[in-house]
């Protein structure tokens, strides 16, 4: 482990000092010639159990094994200096993140000779991005999130109907919307205030997410008392049914509402549309005719289903 050959001791304190691990591999018998003594510091191992590329490539994380080692090896096969990130093995069977920075020496014919580069350790700065990157997710989640029910806003509502509309008019399958209207909201609010008002829409989005049950099934805070269910996958029939349960799930809620002309208890009107998408299909007109027939249940009396398909 003691073949490089430094220019002085001097050149090999310095190299021994810094807290990167030299090292330098022969290429023809892709063995160590040296290895810091930092890196027992580091993971463990010691330098003389350093030999060949397999004690480097085996002490890596097999999820990282394969394309770290084929990149590198592609790399210094043809003769480019690279650098890569991956989690090395410590003797205590943790890992510790390390960043290889490989610098190809190449003799008079312009041959791959050697490999030198430094180990640096980056655990900290992965640990950091990870935490930001969790953060960013978080935000990105809230961001999607209506702040005072908790279902999903218009904003994501708008992202995932595109994806839906798209895999509906890929393979051939219905997609069905249903728009929801408190019935009577502003007379809630005038008669029990806005906290109240405020809570009433907390158990409408509550009540509606305990009837959309299958995986894909959406549900999003429209805007004001309006509210989206869309089932992917759902033919007319399916939507109808899923429909009549929201409605006997806010009747479950029992949220007085003394203020309605119509029942004692809070109940809401729906628009149910079922549309198997084609190329000439527009999927903001679909909306609009789920839109009408909301309309059409409000002008009906409130408290009522109205269905179609386009």
């Amino acid at each position: 482990m003691d073949s490089i050959e430094p220019d002085s001791q001097v050149y090999r304190t310095l190299l021994e000092s810094t807290r990167a691990i030299p090292w330098q591999i022969d290429w023809a018998t892709a063995t160590f010639a040296y290895i810091g003594p930092q890196i027992e510091a580091l993971l463990g191992w010691a330098p003389s159990s350093w030999v060949g590329i397999d004690d480097w490539s085996s002490r890596m994380h097999p999820d990282d094994r394969e394309r770290v080692v084929n990149f590198c090896v592609s790399q210094s096969q043809a003769g480019v200096d690279h650098e890569a990130d991956y989690r090395a093995l410590t003797t205590t069977g943790e890992y510790v993140w390390i960043r290889d920075v490989v610098h190809v020496v190449r003799d008079e014919a312009g041959q791959v000779q050697s490999l030198v580069g430094f180990m640096f350790d980056i655990t900290e700065r992965k640990k950091t991005e990870e935490t930001l990157l969790a953060l960013q997710k978080e935000l990105e989640e809230l961001s999607f999130r209506d702040g005072l029910t908790g279902v999903a806003n218009r904003r994501k509502f708008d992202a995932v109907y595109d994806e839906e509309w798209s895999e509906a008019r890929r393979n051939v399958q219905p997609l069905s919307l249903i728009m929801f209207d408190v019935d009577f909201f502003k007379r809630y609010n005038d008669h029990y205030g806005h906290v109240e008002g405020d809570e009433c829409l907390k158990r409408v989005a509550q009540a509606l997410s305990s009837a959309a049950n299958r995986p894909r099934d959406f549900v999003a805070r429209y805007g004001g008392e309006e509210f989206v269910l869309l089932l992917p996958a759902s033919d007319e029939a399916a939507a109808k049914a899923v429909a009549d349960r929201c409605r006997q799930a806010i009747f479950k809620t029992q949220i007085r509402h003394a203020a309605s002309p119509i029942s004692q208890l809070l109940t809401v009107s729906m628009g149910v549309g079922t549309i198997v998408p084609s190329g000439n299909d527009d999927p903001v007109s679909f909306i609009d005719l789920v839109d009408r027939q909301l309309y059409r249940a409000k002008q009906g009396g409130r408290d009522r289903i109205v269905a179609g398909a386009a």
